[in-house]
């Protein structure tokens, strides 16, 4: 059973975040293979995937050895590794990859600086092509690098078989919920039609419940916007008042009921603007677009 597959594995020297994005024609391609630690490195085993690669080489970085020699170390005592395709950044954004010569066409790698892109049973090289230059060409963090990634190389005709799951990783050394493990970003979509694009939704949502990621000024003035946030509130059940178009303490509850309730606590703001991002997902989601 092949894991066809186009994965990203990447590290950002700003941050130090390591994470893995990945898409195929396989059911929970985010149970198989994405692996990565922070502080240690990143990995992705694919093709005819060998599961062990991924403890025993984030095992081997975290003894010092080098993205390139656990990739030597892995695949020269596997009697398939021409059936293996495995990619690997360490946390000092050394890269390499491996495919080998029985992994199902078009398959291959690129390595680029501080990441590699590879894939197998892909519509041609140019899924790889479209995700090395969304990658190195869009701004932000990691995160959002490996996600354009994988969107540009589903674009490109990705995994030529077609499509069923996603997954996307991302490392931080005390970036998860409540600062207590490294999983800043860990979202899977196990079984979809449009599983790239689902994580993206999802990722949005991910964002605006656990991140702290708002530019200052994407706020806008709660006076300016409460005939539309009242709507909104009125057709998500949270608010039964006239529409007035005035922020009063009848919208102040509605609007703060509503963001408790969806895990929004930590996004209310103590002054008379609401951030955009939230204002939006308030909108949309009342519009059932969300």
């Amino acid at each position: 059973m092949r894991v066809s597959t186009f994965s990203i594995v990447g590290f950002d020297p700003e941050t130090g975040d390591l994470g893995v994005a990945v898409a195929s024609k396989f059911i929970a391609v985010g149970a198989i293979v994405p692996w990565a630690r922070a502080g240690v490195g990143a990995i992705a085993t694919q093709a005819l995937a060998n599961v062990s690669y991924g403890p025993r080489g984030l095992e081997l970085l975290s003894k010092g050895y080098d993205a390139r020699e656990v990739l030597k170390k892995l695949v020269a005592g596997d009697p398939q590794r021409e059936e293996r395709q495995v990619g690997i950044v360490d946390s000092k954004g050394n890269a390499a990859a491996f495919t080998g010569s029985k992994c199902y066409q078009y398959a291959g790698h690129i390595i680029g600086e501080g990441y590699t892109v590879q894939g197998n049973i892909l519509a041609g090289p140019e899924v790889l092509e479209e995700m090395a230059k969304a990658y190195e060409t869009t701004q932000g963090e990691l995160v959002d690098k490996l996600l354009a990634s994988l969107e540009a190389g589903d674009r490109a005709g990705g995994d030529k078989r077609g499509k069923q799951s996603a997954a996307i990783v991302v490392v931080r050394e005390g970036g998860g919920y409540g600062g207590y493990t490294d999983r800043y970003v860990d979202l899977r979509v196990d079984d979809h039609h449009e599983p790239v694009r689902e994580l993206k939704r999802i990722f949005r949502i991910w964002e605006l419940t656990l991140l702290t990621r708002e530019k200052p000024d994407d706020t806008v003035l709660k006076h300016e916007v409460a005939e539309q946030v009242q709507e909104a509130l009125r057709r998500l059940g949270y608010y039964d008042g006239k529409i007035t178009g005035k922020w009063d303490q009848e919208t102040e509850k509605a609007f703060t009921d509503w963001a408790l309730i969806n895990n929004f606590e930590n996004k209310l703001r103590n002054d008379d603007y609401i951030w955009g991002t939230v204002y939006r997902f308030l909108i949309e989601s009342s519009k059932g677009r969300i």
